[in-house]
This record gives C-alpha cells, sequence and structure tokens, in this order.
C-alpha cells in the first residue's frame, strides 16, 4: 500500500476548475517527482493534498486514512508537511522563531529544543543567522529556513513546492544535497519543480502535468530517456545536459547504490 494515494482528485479555485481527476502514489522512502509548465496545476495539488484548498471530488489517502476532509492543521498532525512556493516566512520573525512556528503542534519541549539543534547541524549558516529576521536573508537562506520549519513538525513525508526557484546553481546544489540526505535517513518527498531535468535526476519516480490532468508518468530513468519526453519536456534530444544536472543524478545513483548494498559491506 502507498503511503499517499490520490485518486480522483478533483479541486480548484471558486467555479474554475483546476484540477480534472488526479491519480497518483507516493511509497515510503520514495523521492516523486510532479514536473510541468506554469498553470498546469502542480501548486494546487500540493495545496489540496495539506487541505488549503478543499477538495471537490476524489480522495487523498495517507497510511491507508482519508486526508480530503480534514484541515490544514489536522493533516499536519497525521504527519504532512509542505515547504511553500516562495517560503513564506514570517519576515518580522528571527529565523528561529519561524522554525518554532513549525513546531506549534507539538507539545515536547525538549525535543522541541533537540530538533533545533538538528536544524541547525543540518544547515550550519542557519545556526549562524538564528537571530536575524527572515526577511534578511538571502533567497537561498530563506530556504534552508523555510525546509527546516516543515521539518521541525517531524513529518513522515515532505512536500516541497518549486525548492529551486530563483536559487543559484551552488545553492541549489546544497538544497538537493539535503533532500537526498532526508531521503536517505528514510524520509519521503512529494516535490514540484518546473526544473525537470535536475528533479529527474534526483526522483525516484515522475508524473508530468498539463493543465490539471497527469499526462505521463514512469521512472525517473525512463523519462530522462524517453525521446518523446525529452522532445516536449527537456529542451530537444539535442539539448547537454547542465554540468549541475549532471552532478545531481550521479550523486542521488551513487546514493541508491550505496543504500542498496548489504549492512555491514
Amino acid at each position: 500500500m502507498a503511503l499517499l494515494d490520490i485518486d480522483g482528485l478533483v479541486s480548484g479555485y471558486g467555479r474554475i476548475k483546476v484540477l480534472h481527476g488526479i491519480s497518483l502514489r507516493v511509497n515510503e522512502g520514495e523521492i516523486v517527482a510532479i514536473l510541468g509548465a506554469n498553470g498546469a496545476g502542480k501548486s494546487t495539488l500540493l495545496n489540496t493534498i495539506v487541505g488549503q484548498i478543499q477538495a471537490r471530488d476524489g480522495t487523498v489517502s495517507f497510511d491507508g486514512s482519508r486526508l480530503d476532509r480534514l484541515d490544514t492543521q489536522a493533516i499536519v498532525r497525521r504527519g504532512l508537511a509542505l515547504v511553500p512556493e516562495r517560503r513564506q516566512l514570517f519576515g518580522a520573525m528571527s529565523v528561529e522563531e519561524n522554525l518554532l512556528l513549525g513546531a506549534y503542534s507539538r507539545a515536547d519541549r525538549d525535543g522541541v529544543r533537540a530538533d533545533i539543534a538538528a536544524q541547525f547541524a543540518l544547515f550550519p549558516r542557519l545556526k549562524e543567522r538564528r537571530r536575524q529576521l527572515a526577511r534578511s536573508l538571502s533567497g537561498g537562506e530563506q530556504q534552508m529556513a523555510a525546509i527546516s520549519r516543515a521539518l521541525m513538525a517531524r513529518p513522515r513525508m515532505l512536500l516541497l513546492d518549486e525548492p529551486s526557484l530563483g536559487l543559484a546553481p551552488q545553492m541549489i546544489a546544497t538544497i538537493v544535497n539535503t533532500l537526498l540526505a532526508l531521503r536517505r535517513g528514510g524520509g519521503t518527498l512529494l516535490l514540484v519543480e518546473q526544473n525537470a531535468r535536475a528533479a529527474l535526476g534526483l526522483a525516484d519516480r515522475a508524473y508530468i502535468m498539463e493543465t490539471g490532468r497527469i499526462v505521463v508518468e514512469g521512472t525517473a530513468a525512463a523519462l530522462l530517456d524517453s525521446p518523446a519526453v525529452q522532445d516536449a519536456y527537456l529542451g530537444g534530444r539535442g539539448t547537454r545536459e547542465g554540468a549541475m544536472e549532471e552532478r545531481i543524478r550521479a550523486r542521488a545513483t551513487a546514493l541508491r547504490q550505496e543504500s542498496a548494498k548489504p549492512k555491514g559491506e
């Protein structure tokens, strides 16, 4: 049974229907990418999963329990957390205060303090800026803070909406390495990205959306090697992958091979 199972999901804004019967699954321990152009409905899908937009039809199930009639707070308590597009930090609050907001549903103070320390170990730059206002951070630092804030809820699945948006290549590589480390530690990730090559280099499987529908799905390797997908979504078969994208793909492959080795080898 999939950890996240979506069947026939329909949702939108007011009278406007954006999602038209989306069905997908995410298995525990996977990184799954959702790809597509602007307006395809990717962000609407994530926001519907976490209850920020009400589903009109279909089901969203997590670990066998329905989520599609719950509010966002209840969904977070079930084990999902969203890193929203453009971070959406509280700019007038410090980095540490933003992280504490991610643990708003928790009552274990000692655990929260330990998790703050863990996030600063994950992103040492945040520790250096723990008392700075979030609005004073660079875009990459804000993305680190947004990921850490979501992780403070101790989610079983992390949803990320365009985590590479507006970031320099070096910072994208840092974020990608962090996501790979989370996956290696047993985390499950659902990732929305416009940078299709980089996302496919990172993911196990992917779905491609157009106008609120899934039009292609498969393993990331198969989609990267598909001439039709290359022509339609990756800039054509003659396009060379950038150096950063090659490094992402090689790093992800190496980590998967290492994870597959018997313990003690």
